[in-house]
């Protein structure tokens, strides 16, 4: 993934890459469509790497409508003649590429373009989209929903696993990260009152037009898809900063004012403890949005501002904030590695209530391997690596016996050598994707141990391990 920072070098030398005077220009072939994940075959698509999405919304909270430009850059990783954007709904009014108009056309979630010239191995090339419509909100198989959810003040975006695609057109696979411009313009209300904009990163600028208030959040920092988010309400707003100096942004809707009060000195304090057991904080701010959601029933680590659907538990914060090492920092190369997710950002609750006077990680294993623990049923269903099916990536497999593997890798290596693995991963992996392999082969050379039987048994076998 190219980082933010290397688009200008880039754009200069796109020229050189593309179809000069007296070229021959080839004939390319279409991208892939789907990235090749087992999981979710559709998802993502191949033949380029995208940089960055700028995104220029216009929403209107009291119709649920929404007018939008996508400006996306990308560098080739093939001679290109076509190519997909994953986009469910809205309509799509105009495409281009390189400021030329490029041919569209829709065949279910994906837009698939043709650029007026072949795009060469290496250039680097800007694709603008323009669309509008009502974003659709997605019902997954167990009947959660993901994707443009209404609030009763306004909406908000979640995208896991696929929802990020009902609200702008990209590369919505977790393998293909990239940097971020979000731009949102909201009219005022009724009564002349402005709604609040909350989104990833940091906000570079709001404008009060008169009758309309304009938001612009930006995100240097490579981010997923599935981790944008755009959220629009009212919101009480505070602003702070953890010990290390990282600007905290956190917006808490009233109506769930009370129950989040202590939630503003808490997120720095996890932040704080998560950084010297999990490494250096990855990105350049952090906070958290609650919002009053009834109904929705989960909470999501969108990147570096998690979303509550209402007041949250405080080992709920500490799973959201862990996901920024284990998740958003260290993204997993294919949706079937989730436990590097979930399994991660479980544990860290088990570590957080040891360190806290609260159960032992000892105590917890075994509640949960007993089935005395509450959240422990289902958790032998499949092993955690090897999810049967996409929907099922958020099973408590995934979660609960993640963890437990995590901590049976402890048991065997030693707490020293453990909690180096750890901070050694969020580095050694920071702002990029990884595999499960990946995590095997590096807790085997810090420990020189073989580790194979113990990871075979935790993540791979089903059934109940003894």
């Amino acid at each position: 993934m190219r980082p933010y920072a290397w688009l200008t070098a880039l754009a200069l030398v796109a020229g050189a890459a593309c179809t000069g005077p007296g070229d021959e220009t080839p004939a390319g072939r279409p991208g892939a469509r789907g990235a090749g994940d087992a999981l979710f075959p559709e998802l993502g698509n191949g033949g380029y790497d995208v940089a960055h999405y700028a995104l220029t919304l216009d929403y209107v909270p009291e119709t649920n409508h929404l007018k939008a430009t996508a400006v996306i850059t990308a560098r080739a990783t093939q001679d290109l003649s076509r190519f997909d954007l994953d986009l469910a709904g809205l309509t799509v009014r105009r495409a281009e590429v390189d400021g030329a108009k490029a041919r569209f056309t829709r065949e279910k979630n994906e837009l698939v373009l043709t650029p007026e010239k072949t795009v060469r191995d290496g250039a680097t090339f800007e694709t603008t989209v323009t669309y509008d419509g009502t974003p659709r909100m997605i019902e997954d198989a167990d009947g959660g929903v993901e994707g443009w959810i209404e609030t009763d003040d306004g909406s908000t975006a979640l995208g896991e696993p696929t929802g990020s695609m009902t609200w702008f057109p990209g590369n919505h696979h977790p393998s293909d990260k990239a940097a971020y411009d979000i731009t949102v313009s909201v009219p005022k209300d009724e009564d002349g009152d402005p709604y609040d904009v909350v989104s990833n990163g940091e906000p570079r600028k709001e404008e009060d037009e008169g009758k309309r208030v304009t938001s612009h959040w930006r995100s240097e920092e490579p981010m997923a898809g599935y981790l944008a988010n755009v959220t629009v309400g009212y919101f009480d707003l505070h602003q702070g900063r953890t010990s290390d100096g990282i600007p905290v942004h956190i917006a808490v809707d009233p109506d769930e004012a009370e129950d989040a009060e202590g939630v503003e000195d808490l997120v720095p304090e996890v932040t704080d403890w998560a950084s010297e057991r999990f490494g250096p904080y990855p990105f350049s701010s952090v906070g958290a949005t609650v919002d009053h959601l009834p109904g929705l029933g989960y909470a999501l680590e969108t990147q570096t501002r998690p979303y509550f659907d209402e007041a949250p538990e405080d080992t709920l914060v500490v799973h959201e904030l862990a996901h920024q090492w284990f998740g958003n920092s260290v993204t997993p190369r294919e949706w079937k590695d989730m436990w590097l997710n979930e399994g991660f950002a479980t544990y860290a609750e088990w570590l957080w209530q040891e360190d806290h006077d609260g159960d032992t990680a000892d105590e917890i294993f075994d509640a949960f391997h007993d089935g005395s623990h509450p959240e422990s049923e289902g958790i032998w269903d499949f092993p955690p690596a090897a999810p049967p099916s996409g929907p099922r990536t958020s099973d408590p497999p995934v979660y609960g016996r993640g963890a437990m593997t995590l901590h049976k890798v402890r048991e065997e290596i030693g707490d020293d050598v453990f909690f180096d693995v750890l901070r050694t991963w969020t580095r050694q992996h920071r702002h990029q994707n990884a595999r499960t392999e990946d995590f095997i082969a590096l807790c085997e050379e810090k420990s020189g141990a073989d580790l194979s039987d113990l990871f075979a048994t935790w993540l791979y076998e089903p059934g109940k391990p003894d």
